[in-house]
Parts: C-alpha cells; structure tokens; sequence
C-alpha cells in the first residue's frame, strides 16, 4: 500500500512539473514561432527581452519531469525513450539552437542577425511541433511486450500525432502573442492583439478536433470519458474551456493586457487535466500503470526527500524571478 501511495504521489509530481513546464516555456516557444512577424530589429529586440531573464529557468521544469521520469518510473523511461526517441532528440536539438541563437544573436554583426533569427525560429518550431507529436504518440498507445518496447521505428509518426503537433504549434504562438500583449506597448502590443484573434480561435479548434478524436484512439479512453463518473467531466471540461474562451475574447476586445494570457494559460491547464483523466492511472497507455512502472519503495523515498527539497527552491526562485521582471518591457533596456 505504501509503494503504491508513493507511485501516485511521484506520478503526481512529475505530472505537475511537466504543466509548469508547458506554461511557461511554452509562451517563450510561442515567441520564437513569431519571430518572423516583428517589423524589424528593434522589435525583436523588444520580444527576445521579454522572456530573457526567465527562458532558461522555465527550462529547468522539462529536466525535473525527464530526470523524474528516469529516477522512479524507469521502466515508463525505458519504454517511452526507445517508442519517441526521435521526436524527442529533434526536440532537444530543437531547444538547443534555440538557446545557441539566443545568446550569439546578441553579439553576431547586424548583417548576419537574420542567420540567428532563423535559427531562434527554426529552433523554437521544431521543438514545439516534436513536443506535439511525441504527446500524440503517447495518446495513441505504446506497443509493450513484457517489459520492452514492442513496436516499429515509425510508430510514433501517424495523423493523430501530427494533428496533436500542429495544434501545440498553434497554442505556443497563441500563449506567446498574449505573453507579448501582457509585456509590451506601442505597435508591437496592437499586432500581437491582432495576430492573438486567428490564434485563440485555431487553438480552441484543434482542442476540438483532439479532444473528439481521442476517445476514438483506445477503447479505454472511450469508456472513461461516457460512463460514470467520467462522464461527469466531459460536461465539465467543455463549460471551464468556454469560460476561458469567453476570458480570453472579452480581454483582447475590451483591451486588457493581462487577461488574454492568464486566460491562454488557462486552457492549456484544462487541456492538460483532459490528458491526465484520459491516461490515469496508466503511466504509458495502453497497458503500463502507473505502480507497476514504479521503483522499488526505497528508491522512491529517497528520491521524494530530495524532491522535497528542490521542488519548493525551485518555485521559490522561479516567482522571484517573475516579480523582479514584472511589468512592461522598456525598449531601451534589456539583454545585450
């Protein structure tokens, strides 16, 4: 019963840092697909100081749900690693450019800016679509035999998944227009405002067509979602996304600059409960749950007490980061 408590207890955790990480590295992802649609220099200047003092800290958030992951759900790692390998290594190569681009952009000659811009870009796309796809792949089932993973090489690639891809692409940009919108005045504030539109509504779509598609991917899903009590949040999960919904509109119409992103954030966690719902208490559907992919009690423990230790130093320093750089961002000031 123990090693079972402490099963949900890390599954719980893991689950928890994997949203943090969605909602805030995905704004500063989102940025980087509208890289693109800045005006000049100047404004993607501004943009890449909106996010300077915290992208690489939102980051620490995808090393706690891997390492995680690895420490006391190792036969989920080993089974997931080999199924995603190479969505997982496009991503982290993904995240690699990015934060290469990020840093020698500043100091690369003005005529050789664009190399880096496309690579900040390029970057931040092929990460956001591979994070999409890879969670598709995991929706859809991981073929497990014994205590290996039993499938093909392409197995993760399918039009579910590239489905789930395109629809986080679009919910990155959304989260990062309305990040922007919160962040920045002038010009660059009313394109965002503009651009925020297109995006909510794409975004409120693809949550559609995800959400109506992936009951029909495992019996299990299906059965969860239409019967007692599930069905129950099936009602639910529709009327907190409409409300959202209704927050994120009445924000840009009614020219408010914080509510736009706080309601994008919002249905990024809805979804995320959706997906958890869906899974429990499987680790890996179809067929790994969550205790039997657990380490032994002792690991977990000794794990937990170095968990519960960082996990609060972590939020600490990541809010203290938000407050210092709280605010609008001065074009004058910033990374450089």
């Amino acid at each position: 019963m123990e090693h079972e408590l402490l099963a949900f207890i890390w599954a719980g955790l893991i689950a928890f840092a994997v949203l943090v990480y969605v909602i805030l590295d995905g704004f500063d992802l989102g940025l980087g697909i509208l890289f693109p649609f800045a005006e000049d220099d100047r404004e993607r200047d501004v943009m890449m100081n909106s996010v300077a003092p915290v992208w690489d800290g939102n980051e620490t958030w995808l090393i706690l749900g891997g390492g995680g992951l690895f420490a006391v759900f190792p036969l989920a790692y080993a089974v997931v690693m080999p199924a995603l390998y190479m969505p997982i290594l496009l991503m982290l190569l993904g995240l690699v450019f990015r934060g290469v681009a990020f840093e020698y952009r500043w100091r690369a000659p003005v005529h050789r800016r664009h190399i880096w811009d496309a690579a900040f870009f390029g970057g931040s796309l092929v990460a956001t679509l591979c994070q999409g796809i890879a969670l598709g792949a995991l929706v859809r089932g991981i073929e497990i035999e014994g205590r290996g993973y039993a499938g093909g090489w392409w197995d993760w690639l399918s039009w579910f998944s590239v489905l789930t891809g395109v629809a986080l692409v679009t919910g990155y940009a959304l989260l990062g227009a309305t990040w922007l919108v919160m962040k920045t005045d002038g010009p660059l504030n009313d394109r965002m405002r503009r651009y925020a539109w297109p995006l909510a509504v794409g975004t409120l779509g693809f949550i559609g067509l995800v959400s109506l598609a992936t009951p029909f991917q495992e019996p299990e899903y299906f059965r969860r979602w239409f019967s007692l009590p599930g069905s129950l949040f099936t009602v639910l999960v529709p009327v907190l996304l409409l409300g959202c919904a209704l927050a994120l509109f009445r924000g840009l119409s009614g020219g408010r600059d914080g509510t736009p992103f706080l309601a994008s954030l919002g249905l990024f966690v809805i979804s995320f409960i959706g997906i958890g719902i869906s899974f429990y208490p499987m680790i890996v559907p179809p067929s790994l749950t969550i205790e039997e992919a657990a380490a032994p009690e002792s690991s977990l423990w000794f794990a937990l007490v170095g968990a519960a230790v960082l996990i609060p130093i972590i939020l600490a320093y990541t809010a203290y980061a938000y407050w210092v750089f709280r605010g609008k961002v001065d074009p004058e000031e910033g990374y450089h």
